[in-house]
């Protein structure tokens, strides 16, 4: 039975660890946070968990969050503009947002309750050789570090070389949820758009509002203005900007009670959308294989991310499991296996930074006067793979489109 070192405590080394310990495979996870200092720390990101990752964590039991209760049905999308366009789409399977300082701290202790050995420790280049001997094959789920190095960019599926989005979310009362609850897609166009979110927190229920701002657009100040400075005028700020960018969501606030749940509950950053490769041979003749951020670093527009990684780990672990001999040919049936899903996340992801083309306007004029179109484009969301056939080139979304209209 092989031995397995995973780099990374987030989603997808935790996913990995626990589908491998149903099995008692020997696994190691190293990580430089102890599950408490998440829990107690500044917010991580405001992420959704769709469809098939929700049924992932149903069979590696640790469906903590029922979606039932904690879920949400469907996509309010609201395009800005001289003529702005509003509609819904439903998902087939209802998704949910859990705060990661609750998510990954409760997956940490199921990993360990169930043989998982967790080192809370900072590695550093000189570790990767003593580690990768301890193993018969090393994952890498950090998405920083040194260890991301061993793996170089791919310049295809990598198109930007600096961040498209500038990013502040942060989570805030004084938000009624829409109806039927759902997350709000909005877009400002020129300036960004806006992902509010119902999520589940130490302080309950609340409400993400992830703003994605173009550089050198009205809502950028967003991402540059400090928070810790001066609260009340950043909150004051989020509502002026809310009123004139995201009026669907503005709608739904109450001034009186709108302002954040608390000061560690807000993170502001950028990022540069980027692919890697999928593995890298090590100098003892053993492997590496890269998984989640580190192999493939999405920007949050579309809330790919954690769906991705988390389909990366399903594959590789049942690679592992099939397959004991963790060798060259390995790592190409990872790659191979998981590369629709994963890569058209990313190049769904990367065309929704671009300006809007033409085929793009037209799919959201034809979504806001057919409910099946838009609910496809939602349920979607599940499946990266087939957003990205879709919008891929104008003619493949007037394909869709013709095939919708004949129906």
């Amino acid at each position: 039975m092989p031995n397995i070192g995973i780099v990374g405590a987030g989603i997808a080394g935790l996913q990995l660890g626990l589908k491998l310990r149903q099995h008692d495979v020997p696994v190691t996870i190293y990580t430089d946070k102890t599950a408490a200092q998440l829990a107690s720390g500044r917010l991580l990101n405001s992420v959704a968990h769709h469809g098939p990752t929700i049924q992932r964590e149903r069979e590696l039991d640790v469906h903590f969050w029922p979606v039932e209760e904690y879920g949400y049905s469907c996509h309010h999308h609201y395009v800005g503009g001289p003529s702005p366009l509003s509609f819904r789409g439903d998902f087939a399977r209802w998704s949910s947002a859990i705060d990661y300082r609750l998510y990954l701290p409760r997956l940490t202790k199921a990993f360990e309750e169930r043989g998982g050995t967790l080192e809370v420790r900072m590695l550093q280049a000189e570790d990767i050789e003593p580690i990768a001997d301890r193993h018969d094959l090393l994952v890498v789920a950090a998405g920083r570090g040194a260890f991301s190095a061993l793996f170089p960019r791919r310049p295809e599926y990598s198109p930007y070389d600096k961040p498209q989005r500038v990013l502040s979310v942060g989570f805030y009362n004084g938000i009624t949820y829409s109806e039927p609850k759902g997350v709000t897609i909005s877009v400002s166009p020129g300036h960004g758009e806006l992902l509010e979110i119902p999520m589940y927190s130490a302080a309950g229920f609340t409400t993400a509002l992830l703003f994605e701002n173009v550089p050198g657009g009205e809502l950028e100040i967003l991402g540059r203005k400090s928070y810790d400075e001066d609260p009340a005028g950043y909150e004051r700020l989020v509502l002026d900007l809310l009123a004139k960018h995201h009026p669907q969501t503005f709608e739904r606030v109450d001034p009186a009670s709108f302002g954040l749940t608390g000061p560690l509950d807000i993170l502001q950053g950028a990022l540069t959308p980027t692919v890697r490769q999928d593995y890298a041979a090590l100098p003892n003749g053993k492997y590496a294989l890269a998984i989640g951020d580190v192999h493939t670093v999405v920007d949050p527009v579309v809330g790919q991310g954690a769906n991705s990684a988390s389909h990366s780990a399903w594959v590789t672990g049942e690679e592992i499991l099939a397959d004991y001999a963790l060798d060259e040919e390995f790592c190409k049936r990872v790659a191979a296996r998981r590369a629709d899903v994963v890569l058209g996340a990313a190049q769904w992801t990367n065309f929704m930074l671009t300006p809007p083309p033409e085929h793009l306007l037209q799919l959201f004029g034809a979504m806001s006067q057919d409910q099946a179109v838009a609910n496809e484009f939602t349920d979607n969301f599940d499946y990266p793979d087939r957003q990205w056939r879709i919008l891929a080139t104008p003619e493949r979304t007037r394909e869709f489109l013709a095939r919708h209209a004949k129906s």
